[in-house]
């Protein structure tokens, strides 16, 4: 709340650079704000008890499928993000920053970035396969009703 109120209260007296500092700062609270409840409304539907909100207008995409591999996957990306948002602050006030801290920024933010990754590619490894595609039923109809084209028929 600091930075918003930084931001309305010397909006004219501010630089271009301290503007985009504070507005990073405004986008990195709200990332992790939703990061949290990414978490808890996700770790709650995982490991406690199912939210009934089917049909609900604010009903989350994600928590329809959420498991544990998703949302570390989900909480993965998030911290790749909110990495992201740091070390654009870190590049951005360059000139008050140690070369020393802005490499190890930058390699906590690859090894975030690769992490994130390895998460994800086993998650699609461990995750079930789609069906195959549908074979027309002995009536000659697909899943719909309709009657193959015969370039289906052939395939």
């Amino acid at each position: 709340m600091q930075e918003l109120w930084h931001l309305v209260s010397d909006v004219g007296h501010l630089t271009e650079n301290e503007v985009m500092l504070l507005v990073l700062g405004l986008v990195d609270v709200v990332m992790i704000a939703n990061l949290l409840i990414m978490v808890i409304i996700g770790g709650y539907e995982t490991f406690v008890s199912r939210i009934n909100l089917k049909g609900h207008p604010d009903q989350p995409e994600w928590l329809s499928h959420v498991n544990a591999n998703v949302l570390k996957v989900k909480l993965a990306m998030a911290i790749v993000g909110i990495s992201s948002i740091h070390l654009l602050q870190t590049f951005i006030n360059a000139a008050n920053t140690s070369s020393s801290t802005m490499l190890w920024q930058t390699v906590i933010h690859i090894t975030f970035v690769i992490s994130a990754l390895a998460l994800a590619a086993i998650d699609r490894f461990l995750s079930p396969k789609p069906a195959a595609e549908h074979v027309p039923a002995a009536n000659g109809q697909g899943p719909d009703g309709a009657k193959p084209s015969p370039a289906q028929i052939a395939d």
